[in-house]
């Protein structure tokens, strides 16, 4: 979803790029179907991006920027729903889990599909993995609870779930989704999104993959560690593909070289 670009200041926002010595003008739109961070702006910001070499030329871009925060490093939306849990219906509340928790947020489009049972029970399969380092797993769909019972109860070779080693919760208002821009309006299903958030409540990490593509436990889990070890070591970071027991960086000119004279 684009935001509207209409009003007097936008249009003369352009013809000032037009005016320029070397006319370049991009109008970039930005998602605006996020909502639930600590606060947002109150009204859309205009501004114009000046990028000079030298004295020869120059490139003006018109950005009309989303009227909200992003929801990474932002407090995640919270919610109560019904959930299917060990084949009865529960209630979750994400605040329950604030405090002493870390929570691993997915969305899947529809039960009884095809790629969603790959993701749901491989998450389900290495769940102890996730106890151990503290963290709660909450798969979420626009499907009602009495579609994920009888999900869980077809067996797996017949395209079900089996038994789930944690709660599928069932967002038929598409209120969830919707809160964490996941939601495509006009087909009523969400993408797969996955949110980490940690013990205080602010997501730390999101990945959202368009309906067709699967995602990876494996880097759900090593983002997580990575996580956990900066938020330990405050005075660190984690570089690309960071594991367990690899050596981390000083987020300092000098001493991040101790670091690139190891490689």
């Amino acid at each position: 979803m684009a935001c509207s670009a209409t009003s007097t200041s936008f249009i003369s926002s352009i013809a000032a790029a037009k005016s320029m010595a070397t006319p370049l003008s991009k109008t970039l739109t930005l998602p605006n179907s996020f909502s639930g961070t600590r606060k947002s702006i109150q009204s859309p910001v205009l501004r114009s991006i000046s990028l000079t070499r030298g004295s020869h030329s120059a490139k003006s871009f018109v950005v009309k920027a989303s009227s909200e925060l992003p929801l990474v490093g932002n407090v995640a939306p919270d919610f109560e729903a019904e959930a299917v849990f060990d084949q009865e219906f529960i209630k979750v509340k994400l605040s329950e889990y604030i405090g002493n928790k870390y929570v691993v947020l997915f969305f899947y489009p529809l039960d009884f599909t095809f790629v969603c049972p790959t993701e749901i029970t491989a998450f389900s399969d290495r769940y102890e993995e996730f106890k151990q380092i503290n963290t709660e797993v909450l798969g979420v769909s626009v499907d009602s609870v009495f579609s994920h019972l009888a999900w869980v109860q077809t067996d797996r070779k017949s395209g079900g779930l089996g038994d789930l080693k944690y709660p599928l919760i069932s967002d038929v208002t598409k209120s969830i989704s919707k809160s964490y821009g996941v939601l495509i309006p006009d087909q009523g299903v969400a993408l797969r999104g996955l949110f980490i958030i940690d013990k205080e409540g602010v997501i730390q990490h999101s990945t959202i993959n368009n309906l067709a593509i699967g995602r990876s436990v494996d880097e759900t889990k090593r983002t997580l560690q990575a996580l956990q070890y900066v938020q330990e070591n405050p005075d660190e970071v984690c570089p690309a593909g960071w594991k367990p027991g690899d050596k981390s960086m000083k987020p300092d000119p000098r001493q991040s070289k101790d670091y690139f004279a190891a490689l």
